[in-house]
């Protein structure tokens, strides 16, 4: 039997756009955010997106999970192109295939941290998969804390509650935007680490925006974005290195 190219592909890439671009407004007020942004996101494999502010990181980002329209282009999650879904297929992809961290950590304060872990699954009519969330909660050292409401916990352990909760329902890919934004640097580096695992042993694709360097070195590759185009790509990140890379981009805002 021999396997088609097409096919090889669709097996080792779970997110790519091709051709994307995304433009606001028109005339004299038309901002390009991206401007024929071709990328593809390895399965199994752990993405940074890094650049200067407004360079369209968070823009692509949003494009390629499904949560923004674009102007041109197409992108894909594993072999489903985005264009061709109605509004509720496309809700129904990100519900069971896509896993979100935000930078606001988005629990729901009345309810506990398991409850807020299985939300999404409760939402859909579906049952956890019992053995894999308790891998999911020992991951992110959770156990102790499932009764506790989001009051009741730490920013670092809201943040856990986020990682478990994109975790649980086993989606394609994971899209982290500034996932460590609002934690201090030991919290950061909890989550960060959890992140790795999650794609070293569960084979988890993670896709991250950030501008921590640092944040960035947990990363197997960096892609650099500078005015909404794709401009440079580092693999086996340092923070040394990236930090040396975002040095280059001249005049543009390095903090965010």
């Amino acid at each position: 039997m021999t396997t088609s190219l097409s096919s090889v592909r669709a097996t080792s890439v779970a997110a790519r756009a091709s051709g994307l671009s995304k433009v606001y407004g028109h005339g004299e007020t038309q901002v390009v955010a991206l401007d024929d942004v071709s990328v593809e996101f390895g399965r199994g494999k752990f993405t940074a997106i890094m650049g200067p502010s407004g360079c369209g990181k968070s823009t692509l980002m949003h494009c390629v999970a499904g949560l923004d329209s674009f102007s041109a282009g197409s992108v894909h999650i594993g072999n489903v192109e985005l264009s061709t879904l109605t509004d509720r297929q496309l809700t129904r992809l990100r519900r069971d295939r896509v896993g979100f961290i935000f930078q606001a950590f988005n629990l729901l304060p009345t309810l506990t941290a398991l409850e807020n872990i299985t939300l999404p699954m409760d939402i859909a009519g579906r049952k956890p998969d019992q053995q894999w969330l308790e891998r999911v909660i020992s991951m992110v050292g959770l156990a102790d804390r499932l009764g506790h409401r989001p009051s009741e916990l730490s920013g670092g352990q809201q943040q856990r509650v986020a990682v478990a909760r994109a975790l649980a329902s086993r989606p394609e890919i994971v899209f982290g935007d500034e996932p460590t934004g609002n934690l201090d640097s030991r919290s950061g580096a909890e989550v960060l680490g959890f992140l790795r695992d999650s794609v070293r042993e569960l084979g988890q694709t993670v896709v991250m925006v950030t501008h921590d360097p640092v944040a960035a070195s947990y990363a197997d590759r960096v892609v650099f974005l500078a005015d909404g185009r794709i401009v440079d790509e580092m693999l086996q990140p340092t923070a040394a290195r990236v930090l040396d890379r975002m040095k280059c981009f001249d005049g543009k805002d390095r903090t965010s």
